[in-house]
């Protein structure tokens, strides 16, 4: 037991709902010999129970504050932080628990799939992360690709981290949501500690069922993100998070030439020569799509989404760049 240490599974939800139903099913199956579940729901549950498995009525309160209830209840050394709209593969466990061996390690993080059985527009959102040019350097956190690996921000959907670690940081910080996962990982390695990619270590998780959801998300990362840079830049002031803003500048100067300042063509077609590889790669980002789900609309729909998620995510970022306090 010495090397399979107990984990304790924790999982924050509004109210025991249809992915919790899902996820109990492959969490009882998990191949690991060690582990209870906790799910922190707002109000007492009668209605359901299962083996190894305590719910315990948080209140209302947000995400953050549902996982530091693990240093109150959960008996395991090593906390496993999962979406309720997550499920992972039988060996995720051990998997994940055996990358703690790797030096001074204080957390490990995996990837987060998209299921085959999600929706056209959901696999669209997935893809969106999963792509070259949508998901950029932060794709393996989509796809188990890469090798076991240092990195300094994960999220929770699929996040364990010692409990005597997350106890020494102070848990999560319940001022930011989204973005008390960054501010943990950061709290992580200034207390001197190692944060592990591992490839393997695999969950499945469910997408935004709709456009307008996935917009709000992408929103709410780019202005939690922006924020960040300003406050804590050690592990967001990176190039890759301002290139969408980058890119919406480059757009309004692209207008501006055409239809202001009435650019000469020769200068112009000189100009858009970045536009114009940018949607190349989109074209190509569409056809590898299309080919991992199986389904070209899933790739086609993916063009015209990378390019108004960027728009986007530059936009929010600008704004929490220049906001003072985000509001919880």
């Amino acid at each position: 037991m010495k090397s399979r240490p107990k984990v304790s599974i924790i999982i924050p939800v509004k109210r025991i709902n249809d992915y919790i139903h899902e996820s109990m099913d492959y969490l009882l199956a998990l191949d690991y010999p060690a582990f209870e579940i906790l799910i922190f729901p707002d109000e007492r549950d009668k209605v359901h129970s299962w083996p190894k498995t305590k719910i315990i009525p948080s209140g209302k309160v947000g995400p953050a504050k549902k996982r530091d209830l693990a240093l109150k209840h959960a008996s395991g050394k090593i906390l496993a932080f999962l979406d309720d709209d997550a499920y992972p593969q039988a060996d995720w466990l051990k998997k994940m628990v055996g990358s703690f061996r790797h030096g001074e390690v204080g957390a490990v993080g995996g990837p987060a799939i998209t299921p085959s059985s999600d929706g056209v527009l959901q696999k669209v959102s997935g893809a969106i992360f999963e792509s070259y040019v949508g998901g950029g350097f932060t794709r393996n956190r989509y796809l188990p690709i890469g090798s076991l690996s240092e990195t300094q921000d994960w999220p929770t959907v699929n996040l364990l981290v010692w409990r005597d670690v997350f106890k020494q940081v102070g848990g999560f910080d319940s001022a930011f949501w989204p973005g008390e996962d960054t501010k943990l990982c950061l709290d992580i390695i200034n207390a001197g500690y190692k944060i592990i990619y591992d490839p393997q270590g695999v969950v499945y998780h469910h997408r935004r069922s709709d456009l307008v959801k996935h917009f709000k998300q992408i929103g709410n990362y780019a202005l939690h993100r922006g924020h960040f840079a300003k406050i804590y830049p050690k592990t967001s002031l990176k190039i890759g998070y301002f290139a969408p803003t980058l890119f919406d500048l480059y757009l309004i100067l692209l207008i501006f030439a055409l239809f202001i300042f009435h650019t000469p063509y020769f200068i112009l077609l000189f100009s858009a020569i970045p536009l114009m590889v940018y949607i190349v790669g989109l074209v190509v980002d569409a056809v590898v799509i299309s080919w991992r789900y199986k389904n070209p609309l899933v790739g086609i729909l993916t063009i015209p989404m990378i390019f108004l998620t960027h728009v986007c995510y530059g936009i929010r970022f600008v704004q929490g760049l220049i906001v003072r306090k985000l509001a919880r």
